[in-house]
């Protein structure tokens, strides 16, 4: 297999690797960010593997359907295997841009440029397009902004010569789009082989709040989470414990999982929880995130990826918002339930492509009691079809989508906050009305 077109074997955890996290790991290391825009090759890969990618996370939970891998090493020349992964601080120097880690959940801009008309093929020793040169075409300038969810850790020369390698998934490269439009074609016949320009972005046209959710194998003794929707990216969780926040351990370089501290509770609120942005400070101005284990994990939590509700303090009730990419459809004002409802929705744009787009619709409760259960409504303003939805049971009828809690996020305390998702075949324009009630 090589970084062309294969998918990726995924990320798990042994039992033996499981207690090193509990027992403590060397921490990650941060790698500056390169200077904006760099220029590197381009390669693709068909998807993330089977549970999780690389940050942890699987691809149907991803922020968006376009997301890329980063290099594990810069290391040009070498192809030697290491298998310790965080890379530790004796071989600092060997760190890539995926940065151990520290790079998951952030947005890229990238921009096509040159096609290779010689070999590229990414042979150990070898230079890159050799025996031909790169050349412009009417697909350079085509651009899409893209979240890093994977690592490409590979044994050749792109993975390790081309410190500004991007591995880009294979679906998204006729979402290019020159002037707004699609390129449509680049892949297959146009591709052979791209250079590629890129740098960090904020995540584009952000509202909303975290998403947090128990991976497998969690339990009060091993409570291994997963932080998504991220508004500039992850570079760390603090749990409380004992009223002091204490550092969590990534869970191996899966940099948007951490493991928190064992709780011996076995209901409540177990957990509080504070995020770092790649900046350093805290997410939303210093919110806690408040949840426990879910009754549906029946102890451990059996399925790859559970959601949960939480409610949140210390800190400002507005969500933190981020600047726009400069192609993100924008996002409508949240509306409000009818009033009395206690309830209040609010829509995402996660992304887009020719011909469709997927979105997130957060309902909070804005009352002073508990609800059993939730319904939400989105109306669209033409032809837009629903494709699937998660977290939720959804229908629709007309216009109008109609969708209820699922068995595990139905209760909502006050203040406490879920969401769903849903895939939409049609123009991304924002929708007429977005809309919750409370049961």
């Amino acid at each position: 297999m090589t970084p062309q077109s294969r998918l990726r074997l995924g990320a798990a955890l042994t039992a033996a690797a499981a207690a090193l996290l509990v027992a403590g790991q060397l921490p990650a290391l941060a790698v500056d960010d390169p200077p904006a825009p760099v220029t590197g090759n381009a390669t693709h890969f068909d998807g993330l593997g089977s549970p999780y990618g690389g940050c942890g996370l699987p691809q149907s939970e991803l922020d968006s359907p376009d997301f890329v891998a980063l290099n594990v090493y810069d290391l040009p020349g070498d192809y030697t295997s290491y298998p310790v992964r965080p890379l530790p601080p004796d071989q600092a120097n060997r760190i890539g841009l995926w940065n151990n880690g520290l790079n998951c959940g952030r947005f890229v801009r990238v921009t096509i440029g040159d096609r290779c008309t010689g070999t590229n093929d990414g042979a150990p020793g070898q230079p890159f397009c050799r025996n031909g040169s790169w050349v412009a075409d009417g697909y350079n300038g085509a651009t899409l902004t893209m979240v890093v969810a994977d690592s490409c850790g590979d044994g050749n020369a792109w993975c390790r010569d081309d410190r500004n390698h991007l591995d880009l998934s294979t679906a998204s490269l006729n979402r290019f789009a020159r002037g707004g439009v699609p390129v449509g074609d680049l892949y297959p016949s146009h591709w052979n082989n791209r250079q590629v320009s890129w740098s960090f972005v904020p995540a584009p046209d952000y509202s909303g709040d975290l998403r947090i959710a128990f991976l497998r194998g969690a339990q009060r003794y091993w409570p291994a989470i997963a932080v998504s929707h991220l508004p500039n990216g992850i570079h760390g969780v603090e749990y409380l414990a004992d009223g002091v926040w204490r550092a969590a351990t990534m869970n191996s370089d899966m940099g948007q999982s951490y493991v928190l501290g064992a709780t011996t509770t076995a209901g409540g609120v177990d957990f509080q929880i504070r995020v770092r942005d790649v900046t350093g400070a805290l997410v939303g101005g210093g919110r806690v995130y408040r949840f426990a284990l879910p009754a549906s994990c029946g102890g451990t939590c059996s399925a790859a990826y559970t959601p949960v509700s939480y409610t949140t303090s210390d800190g400002p009730t507005a969500p933190p918002t981020a600047s726009p990419s400069p192609t993100a459809s924008p996002s409508p004002t949240a509306s409000p339930s009818p009033s009395g409802s206690g309830c209040a929705a609010a829509w995402t744009v996660t992304g887009a492509w020719a011909g469709g787009f997927q979105a997130e619709v957060t309902v909070r409760n804005t009352g002073t009691s508990a609800a059993t259960g939730w319904r939400s409504e989105v109306a669209f303003p033409g032809g837009q079809r629903l494709v699937n939805a998660w977290n939720a049971g959804a229908t629709q009828s007309g216009a109008r989508v109609t969708a209820t809690n699922a068995a595990w996020n139905g209760a909502l305390p006050a203040g406490g906050t879920t969401s769903w998702g849903l895939v939409v075949s049609g123009d991304n324009q924002p929708p007429t009305e977005v809309s919750c009630t409370l049961r």
